[in-house]
C-alpha cells in the first residue's frame, strides 16, 4: 500500500490544481491547466530533457564535493583544536552571506559555464554535512573512548590510545547515523544551488529554461520544467536516503517512514 500513496497524493495534488484553474477562470498565461501543462511536457521534452541533464549534472557535482568537503572539514574541525577556532567561525559566517549575493560574483570570475552552478551547489550543502558530521563525531560517547583505550592499552602491542585509532574505530562509525542525515538535507536543498546558479547567469539548465520560458509568458513551459524539476530532487532524496539505509542498517530509526 505504501507505494501506491505518493501516486495518490500526487493525482490529488493534479486533481486540485485542475479545479483551481476550472473555477477560477484564470488565463492560460497565469495558471495553466494541468492538462495543458503535460501536453506541454510531451509536446517539447526533448527540449526539456536537454536542459534536465545539464541541471542534473550540476546538481550530483555540487553534491559531492559539498559531502566531500564538509567531511573532511569536520574531521580536521573534531581534530585539531587550531583549525576548531579559526575555520569554525568562517564555516558559520559562509551561511550569513546570502547564495544570491554570492552567484553573481561566481558568474563575473567564472563565466556562464557549470563552475558557478556546482560551486553555488556545494556551498548550500557544504554547511549541512559539515555540522551534521561535526556533532556526530563531538558527540561520541566517553566511555566508548576509555572502553578503546583500555582494550589498546592490554593488547599485545600495548599502544596508547592514538588520534587515527580514536577517530577510524571509534568517533568516525559513531557518527555516521548523524553525517548520515546531513546527507540527507544536503541531497534536499542541493537543486536549489544548481537553480540559483542558472537563474543569475547561464546557457543551458532548468533554471534557464524556466527564466526565458517566464520572461516570454509561457507559462506553460515554466510548469513542465518545474515539474521535472520537482521529480528530480525529490528522486534523488529518495535513492540517496535508500543507499543510506543500505550502508547503514545498524541505526535504530531505520523504520521506513512511508510505511
Amino acid at each position: 500500500m505504501r507505494f501506491f500513496r505518493p501516486g495518490i497524493t500526487i493525482i490529488g495534488l493534479f486533481l486540485i490544481w485542475a479545479l483551481i484553474a476550472a473555477i477560477a477562470g484564470l488565463p492560460k498565461f497565469i495558471l495553466p491547466s494541468p492538462q495543458l501543462v503535460l501536453v506541454t511536457l510531451f509536446d517539447k521534452a526533448e527540449l526539456i530533457a536537454g536542459h534536465a541533464v545539464t541541471t542534473l549534472t550540476e546538481i550530483l557535482l555540487g553534491l559531492a564535493f559539498g559531502v566531500a568537503f564538509g567531511m573532511i572539514s569536520a574531521l580536521l574541525i573534531s581534530a585539531y583544536r587550531p583549525v576548531r577556532q579559526w575555520v569554525l567561525p568562517l564555516v558559520i559566517a559562509s551561511q550569513a552571506i546570502p547564495v544570491f549575493a554570492i552567484a553573481p560574483l561566481l558568474v563575473l570570475w567564472l563565466g556562464y559555464g557549470i563552475g558557478p552552478k556546482v560551486i553555488v551547489g556545494a556551498l548550500i550543502i557544504y554547511f549541512p554535512v559539515t555540522i551534521g558530521f561535526l556533532d556526530g563525531l563531538n558527540r561520541t560517547g566517553p566511555a566508548w573512548i576509555n572502553l578503546a583505550s583500555l582494550l589498546q592499552q592490554r593488547s599485545s602491542h600495548g599502544r596508547i590510545l592514538n588520534s587515527y585509532y580514536l577517530y577510524r574505530h571509534i568517533k568516525i562509525p559513531f557518527a555516521l547515523p548523524a553525517l548520515a542525515s546531513g546527507i540527507r538535507i544536503a541531497a534536499a536543498v542541493a537543486p536549489i544551488g544548481a537553480i540559483v546558479g542558472e537563474w543569475v547567469g547561464s546557457s543551458s539548465g532548468l533554471g534557464f529554461l524556466m527564466l526565458h520560458a517566464n520572461a516570454r509568458v509561457q507559462t506553460d513551459l515554466l510548469f513542465a520544467s518545474l515539474l521535472v524539476l520537482t521529480f528530480m530532487a525529490v528522486s534523488l532524496y529518495y535513492i540517496v536516503d535508500y543507499g543510506l539505509r543500505l550502508a547503514l542498517p545498524w541505526q535504530p530509526d531505520q523504520k521506513n517512514l512511508l510505511s
